[in-house]
C-alpha cells in the first residue's frame, strides 16, 4: 500500500483557494471533487481547474485524487478525457454512485485506453457504495476490476435511498456498514473508507462517527471541512495504550515462537496466537 486512506479531505474542483488550503492540512489524500461539490453549469470549468491544480501541486503535497461524476450522469467520460494528460499525477480516482460491476468496468476500460496513450501506470479506483443495490452487490463491485483499491461508504445518498436520517452513531446503517467491510475483505481489497459526518460544526458527532467507523473495521474516513481533519486523524491513529499492548504482544510472541510455542497467555490473561500477534504487528506498522 503506497499510502494509507486514513483521512480523505474533499475539496470542490472549481475552487482553487479551497484546493490550495486543503493541500497543507496533512490529509492522507486530498480528493478534488468534480461531482456533488460542482454545479452542473460549472463542470467544464471545474475540469480545467482540477487539471491546473494537479499540474501546480508543489513537491511534498499529499497524494491527490479526483472524484469524477457517476457513469449514469453521462459526464464521466468527459471527466476522464479532460484528465488524460495528467493521469500520472492522480493517485486515485473515485467513482460515485456505482451500483453494479459494469459501472466500474466502464471507467476501468476507459482508463485502459487513456493509460496506454499516455504511458501512465494504472490509476487505482475508490468505488462509492451509496445505495441499497450497491451495498448488496458490494463484493461483486469490489471484484470487478483489479484497479479497485477498496470501497467507500456513502451515508448521505444511502440515507435518501433507505428513507432514514444519518446519525453520528450510525446504528441505522449497522448492517450496511458491516456488509461493506466484509465485502471488501472477501474480495481481497483493503478495508473500506467511511463517508463524512454531514454536520460540519458538530465536532462531538464527528468524533463519535469516526470512532464507530474504526470500531467496525473501516480504515479511514472522509472529511468535508478542515475542522474535521484533526478529529478524524485522532480517531484512526492508535493511542499509546494500544501501541504499548501491541509492543508487548509482539515481543512476547516472538520469544514464545523462538521456543517452539504457537500460543501463549500474557500476564494480564490475554490469549495470543498467530492471529493476535499479526494484529499487533499490523498496528505497529
Amino acid at each position: 500500500m503506497a499510502f494509507p486512506l486514513r483521512t480523505l479531505l474533499f475539496a470542490p474542483g472549481n475552487d482553487r483557494r479551497k484546493i490550495d488550503k486543503a493541500l497543507g492540512l496533512g490529509a492522507s489524500l486530498v480528493m478534488l471533487d468534480l461531482e456533488d461539490a460542482v454545479a452542473l453549469g460549472e463542470k467544464a470549468a471545474a475540469r480545467a481547474s482540477v487539471r491546473e491544480a494537479l499540474l501546480a501541486a508543489p513537491a511534498g503535497s499529499p497524494p491527490l485524487g479526483v472524484r469524477i461524476n457517476a457513469t449514469a450522469s453521462g459526464l464521466a467520460d468527459d471527466d476522464l478525457d479532460a484528465l488524460a494528460d495528467v493521469l500520472p499525477r492522480i493517485a486515485l480516482i473515485t467513482i460515485p454512485m456505482a451500483e453494479s460491476p459494469d459501472d466500474v468496468r466502464h471507467v476501468a476500460a476507459r482508463l485502459d485506453v487513456l493509460d496506454r496513450a499516455s504511458g501512465a501506470p494504472p490509476t487505482p479506483l475508490l468505488v462509492m457504495a451509496e445505495t441499497a443495490r450497491a451495498i448488496l452487490g458490494a463484493r461483486a463491485i469490489a471484484e470487478s476490476s483489479e484497479r479497485v483499491r477498496t470501497l467507500l461508504f456513502g451515508p448521505a445518498d444511502l440515507g435518501r435511498d433507505l428513507g432514514v436520517e444519518p446519525t453520528a452513531e450510525g446504528f441505522e446503517y449497522l448492517h450496511a456498514r458491516s456488509a461493506l467491510v466484509l465485502a471488501a475483505r472477501a474480495a481481497g481489497r483493503e478495508p473500506p473508507v467511511y463517508g463524512p459526518h454531514l454536520v460540519l460544526d458538530d465536532d462531538d458527532g464527528c468524533a463519535v462517527s469516526a470512532a464507530w467507523a474504526r470500531r467496525l473495521g473501516f480504515q479511514g474516513k472522509v472529511a468535508l471541512h478542515p475542522r474535521q481533519m484533526p478529529i478524524v486523524t485522532a480517531a484512526f491513529a492508535p493511542d499509546e495504550r494500544e501501541l504499548a499492548w501491541a509492543r508487548a504482544v509482539a515481543a512476547a510472541f516472538a520469544e514464545a515462537e523462538a521456543a517452539g510455542l504457537a500460543s501463549i497467555k500474557l500476564a494480564d490473561g490475554t490469549f495470543v496466537d498467530y492471529a493476535v500477534a499479526a494484529r499487533a504487528r499490523d498496528l505497529l506498522s
